[in-house]
């Protein structure tokens, strides 16, 4: 079996492919010395829209620095979606002479135009790869398995793909088998690492006769990363089938370490339930990163799970109804910094004083705060925060405010403790951007607009600064600051009576309110 190592590549995910020199340097010099047949180097593509890398274009004088540096064969990888037969020539001919072959990454659906792109590859003399995706959700499709006798003749690597990290090696062993009956080319292995399973699936895929395999250092590459060079070199020397010069492999360890510790790749629950699962990683991932879904309410969304019963299509009494012969003029929007501790007394003062304030509370993070304004409470309630509402408040027997939830359906769900069922209440539309509509503070905001509250004051939204903020910080700034900027632009004033470092919050403070 050879070995492929695409480090550069797959790891551009986490880098958007920029790499330091220096260390691409290193990461030439320490393979030179390793058993490595093959370096693919990056992708190669046309111009696309967006902001991508000096290793997602691999610009010529990339290529031209490995071909005089390496003593590897030379791959790039390029996107049947972003290339056409037609402009092949465009984009790989400069490469004549200097790869040797051209991996092309290829969705199941659209087979007939990847042979169309190969033959164009082929007539310039690269050796041809498909890397074919999603092989958890092909592997079962006999009729689909068969077809891949079109391949051969023109494709000299078949990889077998597993984009969700989700295979056994029991299906690694029996597909490898059917496809071998049918095609005389020869296959390869891309193994993902939501399960840990890289290692294993890969050393049956060696068993089962694949030809070439594919690694990364400290396995370096999109989501949970892939099966790291290190270890299938270790393994392999340990049995005696390979010479692996530690010196090297140590080195080249090292020079990928530290970016492993500031992009954090490997696998984590989310990741495991996206392989588990089958489920594309960026759509778990986008669900998790939201904070309030539990995975059991993605799991259930993303693969319509007919028995999930979590209030997702229950109907509630509308909001406003139960707000109609009442007029409320003022709300005070509550989030869950730490600013509300620190100014309380302040804060109960202005309400003691303000008794036509209604609270909506963001989140349930500060609630205990609250209680002793029974009665003129409403708490926003989306997925797993009734958890936190229960647990904040403790005993919810007596409860006398008012939840809501957003419109139905509720995609994913929300958990509504069976103590206030009778005090909930759902929206009857978003005035805000589809992709926000699930947001805690636009739910909150949005019950301001069916009560017709013009008049919001906020406390506890403290923003971020630059030096403390971490990716999901900054995600939930960005995304309370389009809120802010849609709700004050459209309907009416924010006003935030605690410190805070939100641009678009009009600023005041709670001290000369109750003076």
């Amino acid at each position: 079996m050879q070995i492929l190592d695409c480090t550069l590549r797959d790891g551009g995910y986490y880098t958007n492919w920029n790499f330091d020199l220096e260390l691409v340097h290193d990461y030439i010099e320490t393979t030179n010395k390793l058993p490595i047949e093959y370096l693919e180097i990056g992708y190669r593509s046309k111009e696309l829209n967006g902001y991508y890398g000096e290793y997602f274009y691999c610009p010529d004088y990339i290529i031209d620095m490995f071909s005089d540096m390496s003593n590897k064969k030379l791959a790039v990888l390029v996107n049947e979606k972003d290339i056409s037969p037609e402009e092949v020539w465009t984009i790989l001919s400069p490469c004549i002479g200097k790869l040797t072959m051209i991996r092309i990454a290829v969705n199941p659906d659209r087979l007939d135009t990847a042979l169309l792109v190969a033959l164009e590859i082929k007539k310039l003399g690269f050796e041809v790869a498909f890397n074919l995706m999603y092989m958890s959700k092909w592997m079962s499709n006999t009729d689909f398995i068969n077809s891949l006798c079109r391949v051969d003749g023109i494709v000299d690597y078949l990889y077998l793909v597993d984009s969700y990290g989700g295979i056994y090696p029991a299906d690694v062993k029996k597909v490898i088998s059917q496809i071998q009956l049918i095609t005389k080319t020869q296959l390869g292995f891309h193994g993902h690492n939501n399960l840990e399973l890289a290692l294993i699936n890969t050393l049956t895929a060696k068993e089962s006769g694949v030809s070439v395999s594919d690694v990364t250092v400290t396995g370096m590459g999109r989501g949970a990363g892939n099966l790291s060079t290190e270890l299938l070199l270790t393994a392999l020397d340990a049995q005696g089938q390979l010479d692996v010069d530690y010196n090297a492999l140590a080195a080249i360890v090292e020079g990928f370490t530290y970016l492993k510790r500031e992009h954090e790749w490997g696998t984590n629950l989310a990741y495991m339930v996206s392989g588990g699962y089958s489920l594309p990683q960026k759509d778990v991932m986008q669900s998790f990163a939201k904070r309030y879904y539990s995975l059991e309410s993605i799991i259930a969304a993303l693969t319509s799970s007919k028995g999930f019963k979590n209030n997702e299509s229950k109907a509630f009494d509308k909001l406003r109804d139960r707000f109609k012969s009442k007029k409320i003029e003022k709300a005070l929007l509550i989030g869950g910094g730490s600013s509300i501790s620190k100014n309380i007394r302040a804060i109960e003062i202005f309400l003691k004083n303000n008794e036509d304030v209604v609270l909506i509370h963001a989140s349930a993070k500060n609630s205990s705060y609250f209680k002793i304004f029974s009665g003129r409470n409403i708490y926003c309630l989306v997925g797993n925060e009734g958890h936190r509402l229960r647990e904040v408040l403790g005993d919810v027997s007596s409860f006398s405010d008012i939840c809501v939830v957003p419109k139905m359906p509720r995609k994913m769900g929300t958990y509504v403790p069976d103590e206030v069922v009778a005090s909930v209440c759902e929206l009857e539309e978003m005035f805000f951007s589809p992709d926000l509509g699930d947001a805690h503070t636009a739910i909150a905001l949005q019950a301001c607009v069916e009560l017709g509250i013009k008049s919001v004051y906020a406390v506890g939204y403290d923003g971020y600064t630059n030096s403390e903020i971490t990716k999901k910080e900054l995600q939930l700034s960005k995304e309370n600051e389009s809120i802010f900027d849609e709700f004050s632009s459209s309907y009416g004033e924010l006003i935030s009576l605690t410190e805070t470092k939100y641009e678009l919050l009009k600023k005041s403070s709670v001290y000369a309110k109750i003076c």
